[in-house]
């Protein structure tokens, strides 16, 4: 029975990266011993049990053969006689299919029989063997991380083995929890349009997500998007997000917000009158069909609907401002509009040569939803009772109570403005 370090720990350690965790691969054992030692059983498709004292995920060498369509069709095989290089070999990348002693200290020699660490030095995303168009998941996963080693370029072999997985129809067996986990975790990455550059060049992006790979080639005004391609911008708006070190709901909003400019009848173009309320549509029929998280899918149809009206906010009457409030749910949730709004500061910054052209819009907007916040609704409704008020007529004076308090807020900015 030996012990391997394998996988992302091997491989960013070589990389001089942190290594947050730790995979595990036990060659020549059973679950039996494992059992002995005080390992506890974790795995449901395969032995994989966790250390009695780290916690830490400790797998069974094992082998993979392919029984059915999509990524769960497969058979599964553990025993004492299956190799290191064997259980290495059915690993997706061959920057992931290396291995080193538990006590490995950076330099000595790894284990490496499908040329990881020459692919590290090289920069190439490779797969190990052609048993990769066995699972689609793998696609994501190349994608994900092509986001995260956003230099490493994919090879050409690999790039034609995916698309050819593409026209086979396997991503079309993924379930939509998985593309939506894979997605998520992409997003997160630091240069997340890569991910997208990725399943676009292979075909995947229109079979999962077609409402973002329509954007492509569609015209924008250049007066307002010097980079015109509608698909660019909405990949430089999230990066942007990126930057920002912005949270997973406000990158996904970037994502959707303008999905609707991809239906814009080609008459119109590069105007694009009307998107937003087709944005909202597109973004609930993608969120609904990949079971996107409630706090994600909120968010993004609230920036698709009204990402243009915060744009425009500066200058608008008061009653305007208060009535976009009211209408981005803000009073009763405040950090889901500052959400909105690191959104759209990227939506506007994501345009070539403006990305740190300043967004005011953001500080100013908080300052009079704080404002209009600061309004008692209990002392107007006490107020309103006294004079035989009720109903619909309550709310009706809190919202001017509100709409005078904005009024005076932009008042007291233009006077310091005007010194």
């Amino acid at each position: 029975m030996k012990t391997y370090m394998v996988g992302g720990a091997v491989r960013d350690r070589l990389l001089g990266l942190p290594v947050n965790d730790h995979d595990w691969v036990v060659v020549g054992s059973t679950p039996e011993a494992m059992l002995a030692q005080g390992f506890v059983p974790v795995g449901k498709d395969f032995p994989v049990f966790l250390h009695p004292r780290t916690h830490e995920e400790y797998a069974l060498a094992r082998t993979e053969r392919k029984s059915g369509r999509g990524y769960r069709g497969f058979s599964i095989a553990t025993s004492p006689d299956v190799t290191l290089e064997q259980d290495l070999a059915r690993r997706d990348l061959t920057i992931n299919a290396m291995a080193a002693p538990v006590d490995w200290n950076g330099s000595e020699p790894v284990t490496d029989p499908y040329g990881g660490q020459a692919d590290l030095q090289a920069r190439v995303l490779r797969h190990v063997t052609d048993a990769f168009r066995e699972d689609p998941v793998r696609i994501l996963r190349l994608a994900r991380f092509a986001a995260r080693f956003h230099d490493f370029s994919v090879a050409p072999e690999t790039l034609a083995l995916m698309r050819q997985m593409v026209a086979d129809g396997e991503v079309d067996a993924l379930v939509p929890e998985r593309v939506w986990q894979e997605l998520a975790r992409g997003l997160m990455e630091a240069r997340p349009s890569r991910m997208f550059e990725v399943l676009r060049d292979c075909g995947a992006l229109a079979r999962l997500l077609p409402e973002l790979d329509r954007l492509w080639g569609v015209p924008q005004r250049a007066d307002y998007h010097p980079e015109v391609d509608t698909g660019i911008h909405v990949m430089m708006v999230l990066d942007r997000a990126a930057q920002l070190d912005a949270p997973l709901p406000v990158r996904w909003a970037c994502l959707a917000h303008d999905l609707g400019k991809g239906t814009t009848p080609a008459d119109v173009l590069p105007r694009h009158i009307g998107h937003e309320e087709r944005s909202v549509d597109l973004a609930r029929q993608l969120q609904q069909r990949l079971r996107v998280p409630s706090d994600c899918a909120e968010l993004a149809l609230m920036v698709a609907a009204e990402h243009g009206n915060i744009h425009r906010s500066p200058g608008i009457a008061a009653a305007a401002v208060v009535r976009l409030l009211e209408r981005c749910d803000a009073f009763r949730k405040p950090e889901r509009f500052a959400q909105a709004l690191l959104a759209c500061q990227c939506d506007a910054q994501g345009r070539l040569g403006l990305e740190d052209k300043p967004y005011p819009q953001r500080a100013q907007l908080l300052r009079l939803l704080a404002a209009a916040q600061a309004v008692s609704t209990k002392e107007v409704a006490e107020r309103a009772a006294r004079t035989g008020r009720k109903g619909a007529e309550i709310g009706a004076m809190v919202h001017e109570a509100r709409c005078q308090a904005v009024a005076q807020m932009v008042a007291a900015d233009a006077a310091a403005a005007n010194g």
